[in-house]
């Protein structure tokens, strides 16, 4: 993509005093501003997109299956759940080598996050090692890395930590209300536990919900509700549309009006103001006209590539010609972000990779059997 020519009015604007991060949001606050009539609604989210980012900056991440299908889980909306026909078959942990050519690919695609997701209840012990490795090997690249790896416990967590991981991807999915219609598996305090563990271990969260479920409206104000209880906020925040998955309880449910979810994009920007709000799972579906709006309510995150998962995502071919229309860059990494690991740690981690490598030809196993 040719280099852009930047406006950064933005930068003078955040000079000006900033409103106080609350915590404390009310669920009838809430509700009223996805009340607003809806430019109001959307220029007070471009103000406060204004006050801490370049509005025509989007954060790119790729993500990667890393193992799909036969999840004990059984959120109705998953075509990995091992509860649904979907046609969805069980695949093995990817070899690590497969994975460092993606994280290469997505880099030289403009990605600056790599994101790894694998279909597990919990990582078990052989499987940590080799995610954890995973993470160390795309950290060498110069990304930044996610995972979502289901719940992980405190140890866990902080193994995750130490390897580099820089962002824990868990889903809140929807209200608490709401959770016991969508998953019966695991419960809203399973959820609430790991984001807690994940951040006791120093790890970025990253944590939002789907939306056009079924739910009420009332429900994706609680669900916001849930998310900016989170002291600190999540740093990343994925707003997913439903992928209506045939052979999935969620297959036939009615099709969300997109201006309710970009009310949902610009309310998420105002509760959140310092967050990156993810334009995530359902772009496929969308126009560009959506997707455009949804950058000016405050989507400034997007995941990048032909698949999220195993549902669609727009060809990154497509999405360069709409950043191109619409004026817009890729966020850079943040040469400043922090790495809670010493000098020291990293070069002991890089060594332990290394001798890890030499010592390790059998890197391709069924994690499913697990």
């Amino acid at each position: 993509m040719p280099a852009q020519s930047h406006d950064h009015a933005w930068a003078e604007s955040s000079s000006v005093s900033q409103p106080t991060m609350r915590h404390d949001w009310s669920l009838e606050e809430i509700e009223a501003l996805f009340a607003l009539p809806f430019n109001d609604l959307l220029f007070r989210a471009q103000q406060m997109h204004r006050m801490h980012f370049d509005p025509n900056a989007v954060q790119v991440s790729t993500l990667l299956s890393i193992k799909t299908g036969a999840c004990p889980e059984d959120c109705k909306y998953c075509p990995q759940s091992g509860h649904y026909n979907t046609g969805l078959g069980k695949e093995k942990l990817l070899e690590i080598e497969k994975v460092v050519e993606q994280a290469k690919a997505a880099k030289e695609a403009g990605a600056s996050r790599f994101c790894m997701g694998a279909a597990w209840r919990s990582p078990q012990e052989k499987d940590l090692r080799v995610v954890m490795e995973m993470v160390g090997r795309v950290k060498e690249l110069g990304l930044e890395t996610c995972m979502t790896l289901g719940m992980v416990d405190v140890d866990q967590a902080k193994r995750l930590a130490e390897a580099g991981l820089d962002y824990y991807n868990h889903n809140l999915d929807t209200s608490p209300e709401y959770y016991g219609e969508i998953i019966t598996t695991r419960s809203y305090a399973d959820r609430l536990d790991t984001l807690a563990n994940v951040r006791e271990a120093g790890m970025k969260v990253c944590s939002g919900g789907i939306l056009g479920m079924g739910e009420a409206p009332r429900d994706r104000a609680a669900l916001l509700q849930q998310l900016v209880r989170l002291d600190p906020h999540p740093e990343s925040v994925p707003i997913n549309m439903l992928v209506k998955v045939p052979g999935t309880p969620m297959e036939n449910v009615e099709d969300m009006d997109p201006l309710e979810f970009i009310r949902a994009i610009a309310v998420a920007r105002i509760l959140m103001p310092k967050s990156h709000v993810r334009l995530s799972a359902g772009r496929e579906q969308m126009d560009e006209s959506t997707q455009a709006m949804a950058f000016l309510a405050g989507a400034n995150s997007i995941f990048y590539g032909d698949t999220l998962l195993t549902t669609g995502n727009p060809q990154v071919e497509r999405d360069r010609a709409l950043f191109d229309k619409l004026g817009l860059h890729p966020e850079p990494i943040d040469p400043n972000a922090h790495d809670a690991r010493s000098d020291d740690e990293q070069a002991e981690t890089a060594l332990a990779h290394a001798i890890q490598r030499q010592r390790d030809d059998a890197l391709f196993y069924d994690a499913a059997r697990g």
